[in-house]
């Protein structure tokens, strides 16, 4: 099971800094959106698309990340008050009870979704956007199916977490 979540974490960390450098290309891409708008009174309507492109591509993407990474919002609060084992058994259910669920909701939907954008061939309605919608709509379920990988990761992590060694109170996952 190590090996599993040793190669699942390489995947996932391979992933987010796919998102670094998407995030580098929106930054380029809407630099050169200014630039052109505002010196040269040229506006690209297709530039303007693949900046909301891109960052959906990241913050799709992105999410499976963050939760891999424990950067997700929740009470710490309380949570960091509870010992190592509690916070493995919030995760593990968390995971399972409210994540994969709501993930294997949208990875349904959006596949039908997706495939009637490319039967249709739909692209921009307006004149001089980007061609190819489904692309921008395949994002859904690609990054369904890697948060899924990613929530196997946290459930295979707070299982060696829980069938381990007891780790002292106060100390984080990342000191496992």
């Amino acid at each position: 099971m190590n090996s599993v979540v040793k190669l699942l974490g390489k995947f996932i960390d391979g992933v987010g800094h796919l998102c670094s450098l998407l995030m580098m290309l929106m930054i380029l891409n809407v630099f050169y959106d200014v630039v052109m708008r505002y010196f040269f009174n040229e506006v690209s309507i297709g530039m303007q698309e693949l900046e909301w492109h891109l960052f959906a591509a990241m913050f799709m993407f992105g999410i499976g990340y963050t939760l891999k990474t424990d950067g997700h919002v929740r009470v710490d609060v309380l949570y960091d008050n509870f010992s190592p084992r509690l916070q493995a058994y919030i995760n593990l259910f968390g995971a399972l009870l409210f994540v994969l669920p709501v993930t294997i909701l949208i990875l349904y939907y959006s596949w039908d979704y997706t495939l009637e954008a490319y039967e249709m061939g739909e692209g921009s309605a307006d004149p001089g956007g980007l061609p190819h919608r489904f692309i921008i709509r395949g994002v859904i379920p690609a990054s369904s199916v890697f948060l899924i990988l990613c929530t196997l990761y946290v459930m295979l992590e707070q299982i060696q977490r829980l069938t381990g060694p007891d780790v002292p109170s106060g100390q984080h996952k990342d000191a496992l």
